[in-house]
């Protein structure tokens, strides 16, 4: 009798259920190899380490599971896990905030409004929540900035009218950036951007800064302007619909490694974006035309003033001024 119930819990225990290792899709902008990727690499070693190989981070890079727009749209409904990536403003216009132009004039300034707890990055944290997406970390990435196929003009003066034609993103704020800083602004999609400068289209683009150029546009940058038009701060996200089908102690270990994550990019993200200007003279061959503080100050407010009240109209004046009560 005694052997034969121990033959049966044994049988009963081959039966339960073995925990599996959980494979999540995390989707990212740019090529493997660059500084988000790595960064991607090493939060996930670590996820997978801190919870015994049970979560598994199965990493898309390049856009490879759709455009930006696209994956942010496939979180909500929870058909992609996590991505590293722009805030797209294409549900809700508001989220036009994290790239408000001359939002921010230096590192610490950037670090005050968008890092977590910051007054930008709970905006952003509220806004996607309404559409099913949990915002685990921001990830900085740089003051934005000018390329050019050609010499620059009067570049650090935005009261010229240069005549230089250039691409922006489908967005207001960065439409009214160069528009304001003297350019003649094209909206074109990010997948057709390159054949435009380099077919002459355009001239240059507006709307990224040297990593984004050295990474998609390093052949066609003849001159680089660090103008510092926005701050691009991508963003963590999660569906919530992955979160909470996550066990407690997975979940945690998730939080843990994203703050880790957010942290370390931090303190190497100013000195990763000087790398990146210096790729661009060094492999590239491009000239960095240096502004002045006096330079940076006038573009700032000439954008200040006339794109400001455009936008804050376009996201609900009362709203958006509230928030930049808090910023102020």
């Amino acid at each position: 009798m005694k052997k034969l119930f121990i033959s049966a819990i044994a049988s009963f225990a081959m039966l339960a259920p073995i925990a599996q290792a959980k494979d999540y899709k995390i989707s990212h902008v740019r090529p493997q190899g660059t500084a988000v990727d790595n960064d991607i690499r090493a939060m996930a070693e670590a996820l997978n380490g801190a919870t015994d190989g049970q979560v598994n981070l199965e990493i898309f890079a390049a856009s490879a599971l759709g455009d930006y727009t696209t994956v942010q749209e496939r979180i909500t409904v929870g058909a992609i896990d996590m991505a590293v990536q722009p805030a797209s403003a294409s549900v809700d216009r508001r989220l036009q905030l994290a790239t408000f132009p001359y939002i921010a004039s230096n590192w610490d300034q950037a670090r005050d409004l968008y890092a977590t707890g910051g007054p930008i990055a709970n905006v952003v944290k509220e806004l996607l929540a309404d559409q099913g997406i949990a915002v685990l970390a921001t990830y900085p990435v740089y003051f934005g900035g000018i390329s050019l196929n050609r010499d620059a003009i009067s570049p650090g003066d935005p009261s010229v009218k240069n005549g230089i034609k250039v691409r922006v993103p489908g967005i207001k704020s960065f439409q009214l950036t160069g528009d304001a800083l003297g350019y003649i602004s094209t909206p074109i999609p990010f997948s057709e951007a390159f054949t435009a400068v380099q077919t002459g289209v355009v001239d240059g683009v507006i709307g990224s800064g040297a990593e984004g150029y050295f990474a998609s546009f390093r052949d066609v940058t003849k001159t680089y302007i660090p103008a510092n038009t926005h701050f691009e701060a991508w963003f963590l996200m999660a569906s919530q619909e992955t979160l909470d089908g996550m066990g407690d102690d997975d979940r945690k270990a998730l939080l843990a490694a994203a703050l880790t994550f957010e942290t370390s990019r931090w303190e190497n993200a100013e000195a990763d974006q000087e790398l990146n200007e210096q790729r661009l003279v060094d492999e590239a061959g491009t000239t960095i035309v240096e502004l002045t503080g006096e330079q940076l100050a006038a573009m700032a407010e000439k954008a200040r003033a006339e794109i400001w009240p455009v936008i804050l109209n376009d996201v609900g004046a009362e709203w958006g001024q509230s928030i930049l009560d808090q910023i102020n």
